[in-house]
């Protein structure tokens, strides 16, 4: 039987025994290499890990601090609103859950998806999501009651910025809204769904308003639900603010102001605190604060009264004859003008070809510095104006405070325009001519000022010659920015030719004179349109509305060593006496009450 395999010859080969063994072996001395790794050497960090699943943090929304006027009235407050977020680790539909959003809300499904799709990179998976804010009472009833339905789905209670009078300070507050993707990136402070400040302000005082968050950390179980609050961090309430402005005075601006475009502003001449500050028209801020309707914004944004313009600081205007009183600093600091000396005045002044006019057709006749201003001779400061030259003037102007911001805590301030030899080169290449001194001193031409600055002027002739900075803020202490370069015999003759302008009979700001109260002003008609024959032809009525004069009044106010400037300035408002003089008139009357009243 030689041909059968023996017993021996069925065994494996023992070198594929000792291979099994091997691989054996080395499969559990990796399974024993991992286990080491992942409970030794990686142990504390799956430890955190998993602790971190246990555990979840969510943001303490800081209240905003609160912003009141100059006698304690709230005027900013914070109130509960409610918004709805979606945690995309516990949403086990995620597109099906935005249908059923858009639904109970009644929004468009593709916005929601927008907002989605916007947040989706910039928050966590296990923290809510912001698909909308400012929810209703029945849309949080309806996404409660579904909730079970519709895992991931959370509701979020935070708060909400109302403005107790919405139009009366909406551009000086302006307004809180959500953060836009460009503040989200330049500030880190600011996560997804975060409102900040937006104009006025809410804007500039940012950091100081907005507080710092807190974090509240809390257990939950496998499904996400919350168990036990772990640790709270308190959130740094933001710092309250207190307003220079007087709230009374500011509703009867603004009631004053009603159906007018243009700017009020108040100033104490000697701190150089804003008591009142409106730009008209108005719009309610409280409209943007829980997000503004397409509709509402075009409304707003078409309106040709342009209400969302806060003319205030972005806008700046032909000072007309207010800017006389710059003229006469201007001839006075020169040494170019002698105020007892008269210029003849026929209505009318020629150069080469040109004719210049005054206002008064007939002509002033023999006028000094007091009856020019007191009258507003035009033909006076031609000639003033032809002795200076550009030059002289500007560089005075730039003195006074024109042609600059004023550094208002508000953004976006204009500085207006003062004209030079050299502006002239660079804007248009061309260069200045002699009959442009002329237009330059009674404020036409190219020069354009703020009512800021007009105030800042007005306020340095009756406060020993201080340029201040105009201050929003109650406790803020003056500022004086610089000096106008006139002394003080300079200063009373101009401030002396103002109260002359009021009580003088044939003075045009007959309408300020207020009773036991030293008033001066200025008024000031600037043109907005080369004057063609037919619009000279046409009654004031007649006037289109757009092509109608600017109307200025300029004026201080003192008694019992309380001073202030008061500058108004009506847009298409025809004349300065009739445009802007009742609006002065009512601000003097205010701030300085009859004596049966009782001082304020």
């Amino acid at each position: 039987m030689s041909g059968l395999l023996s017993p021996q010859d069925k065994e494996p080969p023992r070198h594929g025994q000792l291979l099994l063994q091997l691989l054996v072996l080395l499969l559990f001395g990796l399974f024993t290499l991992r286990f080491w790794y992942l409970q030794v050497h990686e142990g504390r960090e799956f430890a955190r890990k998993a602790r971190a699943n246990q555990l979840r943090q969510e943001h303490v929304y800081a209240p905003r601090g609160l912003i009141r006027a100059r006698d304690g009235e709230l005027l900013a407050t914070n109130e509960p609103a409610y918004a709805l977020g979606i945690v995309r680790e516990e949403c086990q539909d995620v597109e099906a859950t935005l249908d059923m959003v858009s639904r109970w809300l009644d929004l468009d499904r593709k916005k929601v998806e927008r907002v989605y799709l916007r947040g989706r990179g910039k928050v966590k998976p296990f923290e809510p999501l912001i698909i909308s804010q400012d929810l209703s009472f029945e849309q949080v009833a309806a996404v409660e009651a579904n909730k079970l339905r519709w895992p991931g789905l959370e509701i979020l209670v935070r708060s909400r910025r109302n403005y107790a009078f919405g139009e009366l300070f909406c551009h000086v507050l302006g307004y809180v809204a959500e953060a836009n993707e460009n503040e989200l990136e330049a500030d880190p402070g600011l996560s997804l769904g975060d409102h900040v400040g937006k104009l006025g302000l809410e804007q500039v005082l940012e950091p100081q308003l907005r507080g710092v968050k807190g974090v509240r950390e809390f257990e939950v179980d496998v499904t996400g639900r919350r168990m036990a609050e772990v640790n709270t961090q308190p959130p740094e309430a933001g710092q309250d603010v207190t307003l220079s402005i007087d709230l009374g005075l500011q509703q009867l601006v603004h009631d004053a102001m009603q159906g007018k475009e243009g700017v009020v502003v108040v100033m104490d001449s000697d701190t150089g605190q804003i008591m009142a500050l409106v730009s008209a028209p108005t719009f309610d801020a409280n409209h943007f604060t829980g997000g503004i309707s397409t509709k509402e914004w075009r409304a707003l944004s078409d309106d040709p009264m342009h209400p969302l313009l806060n003319r205030v600081t972005q806008s700046a205007y032909p000072p007309g004859s207010v800017f006389k009183l710059v003229m006469a600093g201007c001839g006075l600091h020169e040494n170019m003008l002698n105020p007892s000396e008269t210029v003849f005045c026929p209505g009318y002044l020629k150069l080469g070809s040109h004719t210049f006019r005054c206002w008064r057709r007939g002509g002033h006749g023999n006028v000094n510095l007091r009856r020019a201003l007191v009258e507003s001779c035009d033909v006076y400061f031609y000639r003033l104006g032809m002795k200076l030259g550009v030059d002289r003037i500007s560089k005075f102007s730039f003195a006074a405070g024109f042609g600059k911001p004023t550094g208002i805590d508000l953004p976006h301030e204009k500085g207006g325009n003062i004209p030079t030899r050299e502006w002239k080169e660079k804007t248009f290449g061309e260069r200045w001519q002699k009959g442009e001194d002329l237009n330059f001193s009674i404020g036409q031409g190219y020069t354009l000022v703020t009512p800021l600055q007009v105030a800042r002027y007005i306020s340095a002739l009756i406060n020993g010659g201080k340029l201040l900075k105009p201050q929003l803020l109650a406790d803020a202490p003056p500022e004086v920015q610089s000096d106008v370069p006139l002394d003080e015999y300079q200063r009373m003759l101009i401030k002396s030719a103002m109260v002359h302008t009021v009580v003088d009979p044939s003075g045009t700001c007959w309408r300020a004179r207020t009773p036991g109260v030293t008033v001066g002003a200025k008024t000031g008609t600037a043109q907005v349109t080369r004057l063609t024959d037919e619009l000279k032809a046409m009654k004031d009525h007649e006037i289109p509305y757009r092509l109608r004069d600017h109307a200025w009044m300029a004026g201080f106010g003192e008694r019992d060593g309380r001073r202030y400037a008061v500058v108004v300035m009506v847009e298409h408002g025809l004349h300065g006496s009739s445009g802007a003089g009742p609006v002065v008139k009512a601000c003097l009357d205010y701030l300085f009450p009859r004596a049966k009243r009782g001082h304020r």
